[in-house]
């Protein structure tokens, strides 16, 4: 359990774990401006996509969903990474899932244009916001019940009880949703947005094609197959915009699935991580494609949470330490940092470390493993840390995440996620779920 009150503490048992983790004296660099892609970024610090679960039946934001905008828009941020909006409607994650059409247009716009009002009235500043763009592949729930579109049966999840066949996506299926991501880049720029996330993380359909090496046609088998899709859909979404307007994706460089199942990961067996395909896509993104911000992850939240959110409570017996689930996530980015120094990377994993996390941020950046730092689970505990370091203060322990886990749980729910412990309203949410449920039993 989180038990350190020093990061002092912290390198030691790090250093019993044999990994180093980077801290600055202090977080002041996550106070400097950034200019990416001719935009300017207020600050060193990105909110990461988190999803509500709370937006209305037919996409638009809910009113839980515009509570929390409020809170990260006066946050002093300077990136906003809005969550998950699905292009397609069967391509949802929940039905409360938002999800970008002609309908939805006027709400997402004015959405965005409330962040921005809102971030200026408290800060003095508007945040670059992005949207995510993304269809949930064999995570599909639009009507509340599993409807899974796979790129290809995994074993691992899988195990003896393939999917129906019918379920697997066609390449014509994927054509027509490479379409449907240039036009949703196209709705994210008339709704005020700053750019647009070509998702393909966490096992979500685009993530799960960079590892279909056995999956046949187009799509599938060699790296220029498996990687299509991704490029593709940056094609059409530039194709569909203004040349200022920012295409980029947050992009899963390392799986943690073994080989032929997992991407960024060694075919000699085993989960050490080989980043040599996701090198070669990062640089084809950047050097051929134009992208210059990238928000790097890895792992799969649903199947082994604790390689991308380490944490002291996991849904299983987790295999190592958070600190060394934190020290990969961070080495495996700075080998992607040290590749292409001129392109902005975020850095995620850094919420387990609480309140000595700006000062982790902070070394992070000043070492050269990413450009900028991305919190998560942060932001739904504590939306105002921005403000404590751009105020240069410490961060209090009393309101900074615990990596519970029971943000997730409550999405497992089907219910609107948010901070169980530091949020009223999500822990007379969380409440009534797990009545609910000891009733059922």
């Amino acid at each position: 359990m989180f038990h350190y009150k020093s990061i002092d503490e912290v390198r030691e048992a790090a250093a019993k774990q044999q990994v180093s983790l980077p801290f600055a004296e202090n977080a002041a660099v996550l106070k400097e401006k950034l200019v990416v892609g001719g935009k300017e970024i207020p600050n060193r610090m990105a909110i990461q996509p988190m999803e509500g679960c709370d937006g209305t039946a037919d996409g638009k934001p809910g009113e839980l969903t515009l509570r929390r905008y409020d809170k990260f828009a006066e946050s002093g941020a300077g990136l906003i990474w809005e969550e998950a909006t699905a292009v397609w409607e069967e391509g949802r994650a929940n039905p409360r899932q938002l999800w970008v059409h002609e309908e939805s247009l006027d709400a997402l716009k004015a959405m965005v244009d409330r962040i921005r009002e809102r971030s200026m009235k408290k800060n003095g500043f508007a945040p670059v916001i992005i949207m995510q763009a993304t269809h949930s592949g064999r995570y599909s729930k639009p009507h509340g019940v599993p409807e899974p579109l796979i790129a290809y049966n995994n074993p691992i999840f899988e195990k003896d009880n393939p999917i129906p066949a019918d379920r697997i996506v066609t390449d014509d299926y994927l054509r027509r949703l490479v379409e449907r991501m240039g036009e949703a880049a196209h709705l994210a720029e008339r709704a005020g947005f700053d750019g647009v996330d070509i998702k393909s993380c966490h096992r979500y359909l685009g993530c799960e094609l960079l590892s279909a090496y056995e999956r046949p046609g187009d799509f599938g088998g060699s790296f220029e197959n498996r990687t299509r899709f991704l490029r593709e859909s940056i094609q059409a979404a530039k194709a569909s915009v203004s040349p200022d307007f920012m295409i980029t994706s947050r992009l899963n460089i390392y799986d943690g699935f073994p080989y032929p199942n997992g991407f960024g990961v060694s075919k000699d067996g085993g989960l050490t991580p080989d980043l040599s395909e996701p090198l070669k896509l990062v640089g084809i993104l950047h050097k051929e494609m134009g992208l210059q911000l990238i928000d790097i992850t890895i792992g799969n939240p649903y199947f082994n949470p604790h390689v991308n959110r380490p944490a002291d409570i996991q849904p299983y017996e987790s295999p190592e330490d958070p600190l060394v689930g934190v020290a990969r996530m961070l080495d495996c980015t700075k080998t992607i940092q040290d590749a292409y120094p001129d392109l902005t990377l975020i850095g995620s994993g850094l919420t387990y470390l609480r309140q000595f996390a700006p000062e982790m941020a902070a070394g992070a950046i000043e070492q050269g493993y990413f450009r900028m730092a991305g919190f998560g689970r942060m932001a739904f505990a504590y939306p105002d840390f921005p403000q404590e370091v751009l105020a240069g203060r410490e961060l209090d322990p009393k309101k900074c995440c615990i990596t519970c886990g029971k943000c997730t749980q409550l999405m497992r729910f089907s219910s609107m996620a948010g901070c169980v412990i530091r949020d009223s309203v999500y822990t007379k949410l969380y409440q009534e779920n797990v009545n609910s449920k000891e009733k059922r039993v």
